[in-house]
């Protein structure tokens, strides 16, 4: 049986996936960027077994997620630039450095006052000052989530509203431009601009929340999927499908899932 830490086995695993000789042909053509899609469909799932509740597949999720920055770590290592013990011990010393109320002896009053130091402290290790307000928030996050950030950060220099209703009144505005530029049949280009200043205020309503845009439509996703499926099975029951029925009635039973859904029947 082998001595080596769980760690330590996967790490030589990676490396072996990656020799030049006796490894896999694909992890060794593999680099840093086209590896990135997996992170991300990674990261997605740990989310979806996360918000299913399934604690034996997020037990796989993690580990997948792990193998990608594992495999990050190995390239970088051949190329004499880092290795994993780096980035293990780069982030201990960070959370360390920035918990100094944990770690250290400073103290702050509540949550609020500690995520105000958290970004003094973030800000301070920057090697080169920011260049704007909106700097440093990565292009390739969901754009919902992309969108509470920019407005987080705007907010910090005072460009928010500080009650709910403006930002109705600007969600209602934005559809009526949007509903402006469908009845004068205006360009795809303008229809998607409006659609996104749409959106913009959709998030920045769930913000003020403090609520998570993406976390909301994921779980309007599933619910939209779990009516529909309950839709197919109702019609199947008759023997039909939803292409062989009518809007009106797989509208009627959409409305029949809501209730059921609302008010489950009492065995």
């Amino acid at each position: 049986m082998s001595d080596q830490s769980p760690l330590d086995s996967l790490l030589a695993v990676m490396a072996r996936l990656r020799d030049p000789q006796t490894g896999c042909p694909w992890d060794r053509e593999q680099s840093y960027a086209s590896i990135v899609p997996y992170t991300i469909e990674e990261a997605y799932e740990v989310a979806d077994a996360i918000a299913r509740e399934d604690w034996p597949e997020l037990r796989d999720e993690l580990g997948d997620l792990l193998f990608q920055v594992v495999f990050y770590a190995q390239i970088a290592r051949e190329e004499g630039r880092f290795d994993f013990n780096d980035v293990a011990r780069g982030i201990a010393e960070k959370m360390t450095r920035r918990h100094p109320h944990v770690f250290a002896d400073a103290h702050y009053a509540n949550a609020a006052e500690q995520t105000a130091a958290w970004e003094r402290l973030k800000a301070a290790e920057k090697a080169e000052p920011p260049a704007g307000t909106l700097a440093g928030i990565p292009l390739a996050l969901p754009a919902l989530t992309r969108a509470v950030k920019l407005q987080k950060k705007a907010s910090k220099v005072g460009f928010d509203w500080g009650a709910l209703e403006p930002i109705l009144a600007k969600i209602e505005e934005e559809i009526g431009e949007i509903r402006h530029e469908i009845i004068t049949q205006a360009p795809k280009e303008r229809l998607a601009d409006e659609l996104g200043d749409v959106l913009f205020a959709v998030a920045n309503l769930a913000r003020h929340l403090q609520l998570d845009p993406e976390a909301a439509l994921r779980g309007t996703n599933a619910k939209f999927e779990r009516r529909f499926r309950q839709i197919e099975h109702w019609l199947a029951e008759q023997g039909r499908t939803p292409v062989e029925s009518t809007l009106e009635e797989m509208d009627a039973l959409w409305e029949r899932a809501k209730r059921e859904e609302r008010e489950p029947h009492i065995l």
